[in-house]
């Protein structure tokens, strides 16, 4: 086979012929060997950390360094169990670590593979989507408006075809596509018979066949040429390397003022040397990035369950801050199942329920029921069907349609009074047709009814027409009425053009329906043969009568809406529908109140920046707009200061969707490109789904600071009792195995617990979070202080009490290190809300909390009571007076922490609703 560059100068013919493919494209066993053979289409990554690799990563930092040396220090001078316990200590931080990490990891390549491209190809003669990884040269492709191109490959059909090849070569302007065969000497950037991998379908449709995949396209030439670009960290990382970094040098200079102190008082070198590197270790809180990548990665994998698929972790930042959701109301707030609601028929107004696609439901006249015995509706339904292209169907338990969505609503209809498009084509078959077209607004069909086909005055050759109410009824002469054929006077007229107002105000979509028995006029034969106009033939019609029908709103999204506004996000519907349309959606869903405006995108086109942007905060409702508005709504917003998410599905969408601070492309109804452009993409295409994952998107980051804050509060409590008991007692409270021991079980396993906690009950109902302020807020160091100093408060008093009833130093150090242990264990239920009572969260609905303090406590329990364990950590038994005097001073902190959140008016007997009013 030939280089991926020359094709583009072959014949189709010779394509075809040369990569050994047919017009039913390649067979599945010929793609599997092509497979194996050039490898799948996909750009090489950077070099991937094998799990080797990423457990030794876990020993690399200085601090870890120096306390294996400080443990072969204390092995070559005697001290070996000492050496033992740091080794041992060491490597279980190392494994925890590693553990952290590689989760992540898989978290994030489960994202990955979550949001990998599809492409339409045709194998074995069958259309079929497969991963775009999975493409092979001689793959036949279809191609079509919103796709991004997922190979290199020769055009073999276009339909208008144009390319946005701006990625690639940098041209804006979107470039024509032909199949002609081409000069060999054409550059790269003028071969209009190819597309290119990477690149987007601007217009049009066609199908292509693959000349190169991976690395050999246009695209992984480049990629060669530039190199791999490493992955950036996350502003949340970035966050927590300048906290580490700031808290590092406090805590070192700290510790080696402490420690050299300790050798003024007379402690042994070596021991001091230990001590120090152990309680920098324990002080600098090196393991939170690992627990922060974990929060987050878990955060997002339930986010997947909630129909929320983020691709950028720092989104989940944006997530929290978000205070406007701009959203497309077809299919996102709205069900994008068209449905008949009212049908007008004899004068009279009719009900019909159900929504949506299924054919539950039914037709009442008020509080009646109406059958299709109804002789009007029956004949009404009738022409509906009749007269219609489209159909419905179940299909994996679902309802789907085939066709038109407007038609199909019309078909469901009829369905619900037991009249089956399936049944009624057999039964009265079309003869004919004179299909819809945007000029004329109609459709008509010519069926053969029996003259058994019931009691309406219906028999033989009859024309049913279906469109536009204002073309119908300009075309009828007479009325269906009261079981009549009788003169439509122009009065009757405009009563009925009083109904399609009165239905169209109320947002439904009107569709009139007509007929015309022809057996006294034009045969078929002289219709097929030109010698009458359509014109002729629509003519002297008989009016039916009105189906309205509308796009009903999804159930979930008006109670979505409003825990937007408890949570002080404005909603706001941007659409492409009629003002009267998306005013009366909007209504009904909450999003338009008393006092907001809505704007058409051309009275915003008059409006100038300063003016539109003095009304944008009172605009809940934009109509008949097109996608460069939204880029002028999100630039408008952003300039008054708030966080916009934007959704979007269109090509044209991609740019607003860039642009928002939150990008959410449409999973079901979504191009490529616009889920390219997103930083979030919803499988459901659901706007509920955008409230979860906001609240997901606070939770996390609410879980990120309330787990940071209680590995802050606890190492502040270390340093404190060391630095304060040295200086005032000249006492070492605690050793290095035991400060190294502490740092291990209180930053393992509560704060991965902390990181699955639940949303709040109340989450929804606080003001978005500030971006400005950062990860670590004044009321987090506070709160750090508070309950650090509160721990070596406590085991001051133990160290007093200890003291004065002339406890040996062990003694005194194993109440110590028990006391900071259970102490930070009741720190670890503070955490789970920095706001509401744990009395209102329940007790145990964070059961991994549970689970990790029991298993922290019983690990304490065997370095205090197994022999082997009391001999490496210096421990010793403890009596039932020493354990009351621990637990009762430990349970303070969480006492303590419990009246604050009281005297704050967060206990949990008061939620107080927090709410940003759009005035």
């Amino acid at each position: 086979m030939r280089d991926r560059g020359v094709y583009y100068d072959q014949e189709v013919n010779s394509v075809f012929e040369e990569l050994e493919v047919s017009e039913a494209g390649l067979s599945s066993e010929k793609a599997s060997k092509r497979l194996k053979e050039y490898g799948e289409n996909e750009l090489k990554e950077n070099e991937k950390v094998s799990v080797l690799q990423l457990f030794i990563s876990q020993f690399k930092s200085i601090l870890i360094i120096i306390l294996i040396i400080a443990s072969i220090v204390s092995a070559l001078l005697g001290e070996l169990i000492d050496a033992i316990v740091i080794i041992f200590t060491v490597f279980l931080a190392g494994i925890l670590s590693f553990v952290q990490e590689y989760r992540a990891e898989k978290s994030i390549e489960l994202l990955r593979s979550l949001t990998s491209p599809e492409a339409t190809v045709i194998r074995d003669g069958v259309e079929k989507k497969i991963p775009s990884k999975k493409l092979v040269l001689g793959d036949l492709i279809l191609i079509q408006t919103g796709d991004r191109i997922p190979a290199d490959a020769r055009i073999i059909k276009g339909f208008n075809l144009k390319t946005d090849e701006s990625s690639l070569t940098g041209e804006s302007v979107p470039v024509q596509k032909s199949i002609e065969t081409l000069p060999s000497e054409t550059p790269e950037a003028d071969r209009t018979n190819m597309v290119y991998t990477g690149t987007a379908v601007a217009y049009g449709r066609g199908s292509a066949i693959v000349t190169a995949t991976g690395m050999n396209t246009a695209f992984g030439e480049l990629a060669g040429l530039l190199g791999t670009i490493e992955r950036s960290k996350t502003p949340l990382q970035e966050s927590l390397d300048k906290f580490g970094r700031w808290i590092g040098i406090a805590t070192l200079i700290i510790v080696a003022f402490v420690a050299m102190l300790g050798v003024f008082y007379g402690f042994p070198l070596l021991d001091m040397f230990l001590w120090g590197v152990a309680l920098a270790v324990a002080a600098i809180p090196e393991a939170l990035p690992a627990v922060v990548t974990v929060g987050l990665g878990l955060g997002v994998r339930r986010m997947v369950k909630r129909h929320a698929l983020v691709r950028k972790l720092p989104s989940v930042e944006t997530l929290g801050a978000t205070n406007v959701i701009c959203s497309d109301k077809t299919g996102t707030l709205t069900q994008n199942k068209m449905t008949v609601e009212r049908i007008c028929v004899n004068e009279q107004i009719l009900k019909v329920t159900g929504a949506g696609y299924s054919p539950e439901g039914e037709v009442f006249k008020g509080n009646k029921k109406v059958s299709a015995d109804d002789v009007h509706l029956h004949v009404l339904l009738l022409g509906a069907v009749l007269c219609n292209d489209a159909d419905f169907f179940k299909e994996n338990e679902k309802w789907e349609i085939k066709g038109d969505p407007t038609e199909a609503a019309l078909v469901v209809a009829a369905a619900k009074t037991g009249l089956l498009k399936v049944d009624l084509d057999q039964k009265y078959p079309r003869l004919g047709e004179i299909p819809f077209s945007s000029e004329r607004k109609r459709m008509t069909t010519f069926n053969k009814l029996e003259a058994d086909s019931g009691s309406f005055p219906l028999k033989g050759l009859v024309a049913f027409s279906k469109g536009a109410p204002e073309v119908i009824l300009s075309s009828c002469t007479k009325i269906f009425l009261d079981g009549e054929i009788r003169s439509l006077s122009p009065e009757m007229k405009q009563l009925i053009a009083g109904k399609v107002r009165e239905m169209a105000d109320q947002a439904l979509r009107v569709m009139a329906l007509s007929f015309r028995s022809l057996d006294e006029g034009p045969s078929l034969e002289n219709i097929s043969s030109g010698e009458f106009s359509s014109e002729e033939i629509e003519e002297d019609m008989v009016f039916l009568g009105l189906m309205g029908m509308r796009d009903p709103p999804r159930e979930e999204v008006k109670v979505a809406i409003q825990k937007c506004a408890d949570a002080g996000i404005k909603t706001v519907m941007i659409t492409g529908d009629h003002k009267i349309t998306a005013s009366a959606v909007a209504k009904e869903l909450g999003i338009l109140k008393e006092n907001d405006l809505t704007l058409t995108g051309s009275e915003l086109d008059s409006l100038g920046d300063a003016e539109f942007e003095g009304k944008v905060e009172r605009v809940s409702v934009y109509a008949r707009v097109y996608p460069t508005h939204k880029l002028r709504v999100i630039d408008a917003f952003k300039k008054k200061g708030y966080i916009v998410a934007m959704t979007g599905d269109g090509v044209n969408d991609a740019p607003a969707l860039k642009a928002a601070d939150m990008g959410i492309a449409m999973g079901i109804t979504g191009t490529d490109v616009s889920k390219e452009a997103s930083s979030m993409i919803l499988t459901d295409d659901n706007f509920a789904s955008i409230v979860a994952a906001v609240e997901e998107g606070r939770n996390i980051f609410k879980n990120i600071r309330n787990f940071i804050t209680y590995g802050l509060s606890a190492h502040i409590g270390e340093v404190l009792i060391v630095l304060i008991s040295i200086l005032g007692w000249q006492i070492l409270p605690l050793l290095a195995v035991q400060i190294l021991w502490i740092n291990l079980i209180t930053d393992g396993l509560p704060p991965m617990a902390l990181s699955v906690e639940p949303p709040d009950s109340g989450i929804m109902r606080q003001k978005p979070r500030n971006v400005e302020e950062g990860l670590i807020t004044r009321r987090e160091i506070a709160a750090g202080l508070g309950i650090g100093g509160l721990i070596a408060l406590q085991a001051l008093i133990i160290l007093a009490w200890a003291v004065d009833r002339g406890f040996p130093l062990e003694k005194l150090q194993t109440l110590i290190f028990t006391l900071v242990v259970f102490s930070e264990m009741f720190n670890a239920f503070n955490w789970r809300s920095d706001r509401y009572s744990i009395f209102s969260l329940g007790l145990f609905t964070n059961r991994s909390l549970v689970y990790a303090v029991l298993t922290t406590i019983i690990l304490q329990l065997v370095v205090i009571y197994v022999p082997f364990f009391q001999t490496a950590f210096r421990t010793v038994p403890l009596s039932f007076t020493e354990w009351g005097v621990v637990l009762a001073l430990a349970s303070t902190t969480f006492i303590s922490m419990e009246l604050v959140k009281y005297f704050s008016g967060k206990s949990s007997q008061e939620i107080i609703k927090e709410k940003t009013n759009f005035d």
